[in-house]
């Protein structure tokens, strides 16, 4: 019996030097690989992108694509990426319909960007949008500012911010009101036609202007991106408007900053188009313009 016992402890004992011996040896192994080892297995990590980093490449695939069809090695060296890098990124933009490869182009945009930008443009709320920059304009002129939409042969008032100045100005949102009397009417329609612009100056109710004054003021308008209405929609009412434009920089809406006239000398109002102007820019760039972008019709 303790013969017995002896050859088990021995074996056991073999077993356990086998397996130390066997656990030592990597670590051995490892140890002599040094510091050369390790760093080049740090530089292997810092080789692959991250989630983050990854999907900001890919965003800029898309980017340098929507300059125009370009080809896999244009692409590589536009981005400053190697070919099987950016080819990996292409591939995976072209399964998910992103991205569009063809034999004699190269790369195009696919037409899921189609659809998220249809849905975009459904998601944006002009009103809910704009809201903010024409509250910061009226708080910083202390005047109300009106935000409008061509509506027919009409401009839809939808939403107004009032002054803080002791002055009623008799608009209302949800009402519309003509296009050749308002500032914010005018500035809805400085892309049209000359021939648009008659058909909106013969529907008017007010005799004010004849139709070469009236032209002549709006040609100047189109040219500086502005318009003013001079007491022609309200008695003592003046105002400085300026065009809204979406993503294919058409006019989609228009904003409005309107005072007394005590208020609204002729230098004020020049002064104050390019404040109008610029709220109007930030809105538009909202909306999905961009300064590079279209701007006209």
């Amino acid at each position: 019996m303790l013969r017995r016992r002896l050859l088990c402890w021995r074996i056991y004992g073999m077993l356990f030097r086998k397996m130390r011996d066997s656990k030592a040896k990597p670590m051995t192994s490892v140890t002599a690989l040094g510091n050369g080892a390790h760093e080049e297995a740090e530089a292997q990590q810092k080789a692959t992108p991250s989630g983050s980093q990854t999907l900001l490449r890919g965003l800029d695939v898309l980017e340098a694509v929507a300059e125009g069809p370009i080809s896999l090695a244009k692409l590589a060296q536009r981005l400053d990426l190697t070919r099987s890098t950016t080819h990996r990124l292409a591939a995976a933009l072209v399964e998910r319909d992103f991205l569009v490869l063809t034999p004699r182009e190269g790369y195009q945009l696919g037409p899921k960007l189609l659809e998220l930008g249809y849905l975009a443009q459904r998601q944006m709320d002009i009103p809910r949008v704009a809201r903010p920059h024409i509250e910061d304009l009226a708080a910083a002129t202390e005047d109300t500012v009106h935000l409008g939409i061509l509506d027919g042969d009409h401009a839809l008032y939808l939403d107004k911010i009032p002054g803080r100045r002791r002055i009623e100005i008799g608009s209302r949102v949800g009402e519309r009101h003509p296009i050749a009397s308002t500032g914010l009417g005018k500035a809805l329609i400085l892309d049209e036609t000359e021939a648009r612009w008659r058909h909106f100056f013969a529907d008017r109710d007010w005799a004010m202007d004849d139709w070469p004054v009236w032209l002549k003021r709006m040609q100047a308008y189109a040219a500086g991106g502005y318009a003013f209405d001079l007491e022609e929609n309200e008695d003592r009412i003046r105002c400085v408007a300026a065009p809204i434009r979406g993503a294919n920089g058409k006019i989609i809406a228009a904003i409005s900053l309107s005072s007394a006239a005590q208020y609204m000398s002729d230098a004020r109002m020049q002064e104050l188009v390019e404040t109008v102007k610029e709220t109007a820019r930030q809105i538009s760039r909202g909306m999905g313009w961009s300064e590079g972008g279209p701007r006209r019709r």
